[in-house]
């Protein structure tokens, strides 16, 4: 049974390209930057060969990158480095954050911070004007995601990021969820920090940076012999920076006929659910800005039971658990009943998805939910 992939923003499959761009340095090209040697050069200029080729598809100057082991320690960076060594005050977290984002301004609780969240609005978006009323005298930072994994929603970022610098207030974005599905510049956003992910558009695991905008200080949050323009201690993990260098290149040339197809294929999709499941699924936050490849499907029946039914798929369904996953999280912040959670499905389309594996995807969710309802 050949497996259909539909869960593009959980992780996704490396491409050959960086793989191939990985493979020497773990190897033939072992040695670290700064160890005095040729070869040792020569890993030092493939280092910033690849930090040039992630700000390409950024939007930054190269000395504004800073490698990170993924995209749950560049949040870190971005909470935790930005109000280190600030008197304790006030943080405004949007309530579609991902964990690593809620659980580093959580923790800054018991240092004396209050830490409160910015609500979603039924549509699956962030009001620029309720998160402008939110800000008080002692603010120092707003975290605010680009897009959202669950719903797909597209945040009003750079709205945002001007209401909170005209209160003197830093942004901090987490957008690991946009780079390699739609074109972003991180100066058009004006967010002081911006999260990048490897795994999310193609490159290695464990590979990630963070976009610290020119002028912004950040103190770091770990340790030992400075890397990383001082903010990061400890050998390089240079296999994983060229293969998200040669990610971040491979997505600037692919992603704007990327981001084209993948909202073919999504129409197509959801057309051909309309067409063959009754009663009829409903589409979430449709009408906001969203990702051309993600989908939130409520459907007719139990969706962890389609889900079992159509084993040849991998999409998402909201786990069970306590305390409750992201997907649960962001049903929830837009008004989502249990019952309706309950029958919720999320499909994320990839790069490598088909016009075949989407209409068999449909014929086999038509087929799950007949023998649900049955």
């Amino acid at each position: 049974m050949s497996l259909i992939y539909l869960d593009f923003n959980r992780t996704t499959p490396i491409a050959p390209s960086v793989l191939e761009a990985m493979q020497p340095y773990w190897s033939t090209h072992f040695m670290l930057p700064d160890q005095e040697h040729s070869h040792a050069q020569a890993v030092g200029e493939a280092l910033e060969h690849a930090r040039e080729g992630l700000s390409g598809l950024v939007g930054c100057e190269p000395f504004e990158i800073v490698f990170t082991g993924g995209g749950t320690e560049a949040n870190n960076l971005g909470i935790l480095g930005t109000l280190g060594t600030q008197e304790p005050g006030h943080v405004l977290v949007s309530e579609l954050e991902h964990e690593s984002v809620q659980k580093a301004a959580a923790s800054l609780a018991s240092h004396g911070w209050e830490i409160e969240t910015v609500p979603c609005e039924t549509n699956g978006l962030i009001d620029p004007e309720r998160l402008g009323a939110q800000i008080r005298s002692e603010t120092r930072l707003a975290c605010i995601q680009l897009a959202n994994p669950i719903l797909g929603t597209i945040q009003p970022v750079r709205e945002i990021a001007d209401i909170c610098h005209n209160r003197g207030v830093s942004v901090h974005c987490d957008a690991s969820q946009a780079f390699g599905k739609i074109p972003v510049e991180v100066t058009s956003l004006r967010a002081d920090t911006v999260t990048i992910s490897g795994h999310k558009f193609y490159g290695p695991k464990g590979s990630g940076a963070i976009y610290v905008r020119r002028g912004m200080h950040l103190t770091p949050i770990a340790y030992g012999e400075p890397r990383e323009m001082g903010l990061r201690p400890g050998a390089e993990n240079i296999p994983a920076c060229i293969g998200l260098g040669a990610a971040g290149t491979l997505a600037t040339k692919c992603c704007v006929d990327a981001s084209a197809t993948l909202f073919e294929l999504r129409e197509r999709f959801t057309k051909g659910l309309m067409e063959t499941i009754n009663p009829q699924p409903v589409f979430l936050c449709s009408e906001s800005p969203r990702l051309p490849n993600t989908v939130a499907i409520e459907m007719p029946g139990s969706a962890r039971q389609i889900q079992k039914s159509a084993r040849q798929l991998v999409v998402a369904a909201p786990r069970a658990a306590t305390p409750p996953d992201e997907m649960t999280r962001a049903l929830r912040a837009i008004g989502r009943t249990e019952a309706q959670i309950g029958r919720t499905l999320r499909v994320s389309l990839g790069w490598i998805n088909s016009r075949d594996q989407v209409d068999r995807a449909v014929e086999l969710l038509a087929d799950a939910c007949d023998g649900v309802m049955a």
